[in-house]
């Protein structure tokens, strides 16, 4: 089932909500974030929003590929890439990890030298 993702123009609107601001004002502050991000990754390479992620300018090297119609290995050249990295937190948040069972083969042989 496909959930429906929230708009722009929502998040505008919870922004404004929020905020206690008016959606004009939500609306430019969204504008400013993006473009404040935009120009950082370009000038630093790197933008962190705390506690959601960070934007990362990546060179990717050159390399050789296949084409997959074909076969034929073609080489890809290198180029920059933007990624998004989840933060640890809101990563933890959204899927928390599962958590870490004890190694069953070392509880059994402690409960058989304790049954001697």
């Amino acid at each position: 089932m496909a959930t429906q993702r929230m708009t722009q123009t929502q998040l505008v609107r919870a922004l404004a909500e929020a905020a206690e601001i008016s959606n004009k004002q939500a609306r430019a502050v969204l504008d400013n974030l993006s473009s404040t991000a935009i120009s950082e990754v370009k000038k630093n390479g790197v933008f962190v929003l705390p506690g959601i992620g960070r934007l990362v300018k990546v060179e990717r090297k050159a390399r050789t590929g296949r084409n997959p119609a074909t076969g034929e290995s073609i080489k890809i050249p290198a180029k920059k890439v933007v990624k998004f990295r989840v933060a640890k937190a809101a990563k933890d948040s959204i899927v928390p990890p599962k958590p870490v069972a004890a190694p069953k083969a070392a509880a059994t042989k402690k409960a058989t030298k304790k049954a001697k």
